[in-house]
């Protein structure tokens, strides 16, 4: 297959960028090389500046090449030159300040942005969603918020309905709704964005798109480390919280929504939150059937033995690293077709995927006894790209009819020869443009708690188990239960 040509890489205007939270691991794992990849690209014009803000004492140099050295860590087959790093380093800058603290002198970090007012000026809160409101509130006393100023919140958007009702009005009483940028990663893998063009973009696949002609549909983000060094913070959360709310409910939207009339951001997010008001709630009469809960124990992961989640915590825990949940939608297009949603750390193999799985055929030719496997789609969105329809077809050669599952596959490395930008680097250069259509909206997000708060609700009045699974395997037993009681089990996602 002939590959495409290189990507068309637009430039954005001239931007300030502020990161708060400038050494922790998502913006020197994430953020600083998602922008030197832009720079490196053309898309990022030299008048632009990036200012990073942590409270560790260090000078701009010192942060440079904290900024290497991680780079080279989490990319170390990519080569940089020495050169082209000091090029892009020029840009940037360090100020030393406690964000959270209204008594701090923000006058370093104003003289880092004086004479920028005509800029695009954007402020990345890499923060625990905590200290989301008390930092906009500071950024708004110290007289930072320019015309036009953005801001970008990581999720999750806190730790239910609640506290993400109180982060959104805190935020809110700065800085408007269109000036707000709600980030989930995931929104920005290629796949998932192509998911709008295949569906509604392709006459094929709409008029199938439904529980006439789909029996189910699964979404699985599969994780193989364990929760390690966070597992103090993971444990106030939960996989429920850390994934579900956000990553997996936005897949599902995407895979559910009806077809909007444009592509403004609006128009796209009113679909989504239609998906999530029609959920179907679960309750404690229900949640033992809807869900699975995990925690995995000791096992192996690469070939090596590793501790289970208790050991690395220090302490004993009924917090879930592992979740299964069959999801209904309750309205015309997916009546009768359940989501089943999975996602867990320690599992056997790290890979996201949705599989869009159709239901048999009215009538089979061959009378053999033998049982077809059923038609799908695999839209793989870690670790390769890609989409693949698994059909059947006659295996070639005489001796009769011999039946053979085979896919018909377009993968983002053997169709792109270039390398294209990844998530964070395509949500980075669509807030600099003011692109909201990659974000969530504040009902958005809240409409997602609700659901989810009903769900741990329900464990809580239920007491609903835990159930242990050994590191390196597919989670609880009871996961795959869950699907065996509808005659249904889970695809392998490594035989994609």
């Amino acid at each position: 297959m002939q590959k495409s040509s290189s990507p068309q890489l637009i430039p954005v205007t001239a931007f300030d960028l502020v990161v708060f939270g400038a050494t922790g691991d998502l913006s020197l794992r994430k953020l600083i090389p998602s922008l030197f990849h832009r720079w490196r690209d053309n898309q990022i014009p030299p008048e632009s500046k990036i200012v990073g803000v942590s409270r560790s004492a260090m000078g701009d140099d010192e942060f440079r090449q904290l900024a290497l050295d991680s780079f080279r860590k989490h990319h170390p087959s990519e080569a940089i030159d020495d050169g082209e790093w000091r090029e892009f380093a020029s840009l940037v800058k360090y100020v030393e300040l406690d964000a959270v603290n209204a008594d701090a002198d923000w006058g370093a970090l104003k003289d880092a942005l004086a004479g920028c007012e005509d800029k695009q000026r954007v402020f990345y809160l890499a923060l625990a969603p905590g200290l989301y409101g008390a930092v906009s509130a500071n950024i708004d006393r110290a007289g930072l918020k320019s015309p036009g100023a953005r801001i970008v919140l990581e999720k999750p958007i806190g730790k239910d309905l609640e506290s993400a009702h109180e982060i959104n009005r805190a935020v809110g009483e700065v800085f408007s709704e269109d000036s707000i940028f709600r980030i989930d990663h995931y929104l920005g893998k290629e796949t998932v964005q192509n998911l709008i063009v295949l569906r509604f973009m392709n006459s094929l696949f709409e008029p199938v798109w439904n529980a006439h002609a789909i029996d189910h549909v699964e979404i699985t983000v599969a994780e193989s480390i364990g929760a390690g060094m966070r597992a103090d913070y993971y444990d106030t959360s939960g996989a429920l919280r850390d994934m579900v709310q956000n990553h997996l409910l936005q897949l599902l939207c995407l895979v559910a929504m009806e077809p909007p009339l444009d592509l403004e951001p609006d128009t796209v997010r009113d679909e989504k939150i239609k998906v999530l008001r029609a959920l179907r709630p679960v309750t404690s009469e229900n949640v033992r059937y809807a869900t699975v809960r995990g925690q995995y124990g000791p096992g192996a992961s690469g070939g090596e033995a590793v501790p289970g989640y208790s050991d690395e915590l220090g302490a004993q825990s009924d917090t879930e690293t592992f979740v299964a949940i069959k999801a209904n939608i309750d309205n015309w297009r997916w009546k009768g077709a359940p989501f089943y949603l999975r996602t867990g750390k320690r599992m056997n193999a790290r890979y996201s995927e949705i599989i869009i799985q159709f239901r048999d055929i009215a009538h089979a030719l061959m009378r053999d006894g033998s049982d077809l496997p059923p038609t799908r789609m695999v839209i793989r969105l870690q670790p390769d790209e890609g989409v693949k329809m698994l059909l059947v077809t006659k295996d070639p050669g005489p001796g009769g009819m011999r039946l053979r599952y085979v896919p018909l596959n377009l993968s983002y490395a053997d169709a792109f020869e270039a390398r294209y930008p990844d998530a964070y680097e395509r949500l980075l250069m669509a807030v600099v443009r003011g692109d909201l259509g990659l974000f969530m909206r504040r009902d958005e997000v809240e409409s997602a708690w609700k659901w989810v708060d009903g769900i741990l609700q329900a464990w809580q009045d239920d007491k609903t188990p835990v159930h242990p699974y050994a590191a390196g395997t597919e989670g609880p037993v009871q996961s795959a239960m869950l699907l065996d009681r509808d005659g249904r089990a889970w695809f392998d996602g490594k035989s994609a």
